[in-house]
């Protein structure tokens, strides 16, 4: 039988796949090594996973979430040599699960703790003189380029006061699962921040990031509420310096 690498890296995560044409030099039984190969490949991806959701990982016990993890890495295997990039389908993961469906946060947390990862990650970008922001943001037409360290997401659930609380910054027994929130994370040098905001105001920047024109973007986040704070969420931007020049 010959060796087929598609078999062979299917079989890295699928226990069910055999490998042909295997071959050592003693003699021993090739199908038993892989099988440790196959468990230690598995066990660094659920690693990886856990790495960067830590908060999803408390929330449901290690136990859970690495039996949840492996059967995620079974069927998504990584897209990328870099493991801070694996799990991007992760949250959309956790919302199909039915094990974990009982914790309809869960999902949104994950979408954070992924975030904050990606933010860390992201391209560094040249803040916007001073002198242009003025010119920029009283013309109603102009296009606004935001960082792209900027993450912007908005939940049913109250997603980001349970992250807030597992870094000790809220008691967990206050949070309220139900209650709606957004919120931006954004890099400031090598640190990652993570803001609360209006859902107007996510609304606002998400139309900025998809192109909106700014009077555009200002009408999307009055439908959402009609007293949408321009003031405070373009204070927010031109604070953090995320809004940037654009690219070519």
């Amino acid at each position: 039988m010959t060796f087929n690498a598609t078999d062979f890296s299917r079989a890295l995560l699928d226990p069910d796949c055999v490998v042909g044409g295997l071959r050592s030099h003693d003699g021993s039984d090739c199908q038993s090594r892989f099988s440790v190969y196959r468990n230690n490949v598995c066990v660094s991806l659920v690693d990886a996973l856990a790495d960067t959701f830590s908060v999803v990982q408390a929330l449901v016990g290690d136990e859970f979430f690495r039996a949840m993890a492996l059967v995620f890495v079974r069927a998504h295997p990584p897209k990328t040599r870099i493991l801070a990039h694996y799990g991007d389908e992760f949250a959309a993961f956790i919302e199909g699960f039915e094990p974990a469906s009982g914790l309809p946060y869960l999902a949104d947390v994950a979408r954070l703790e992924y975030a904050r990862v990606q933010s860390y990650h992201a391209t560094d970008a040249t803040p916007l003189p001073q002198t242009e922001l003025t010119t920029l943001l009283t013309n109603p037409d102009a296009r606004v380029a935001l960082d792209p360290s900027l993450y912007v997401i908005t939940s049913n659930f109250a997603a980001f006061s349970l992250w807030a609380a597992h870094q000790g910054a809220l008691d967990l027994h206050t949070v309220d699962t139900q209650q709606p929130e957004s919120w931006v994370v954004y890099r400031v040098q090598f640190e990652v921040q993570t803001q609360q905001i209006p859902k107007a105001s996510a609304a606002f920047l998400e139309a900025l990031q998809h192109g909106e024109t700014l009077l555009a973007a200002i009408g999307i986040a009055q439908n959402v509420d009609a007293a949408f704070a321009l003031t405070e969420t373009l204070a927010l931007l031109v604070n953090q310096s995320l809004i940037v020049t654009p690219s070519l």
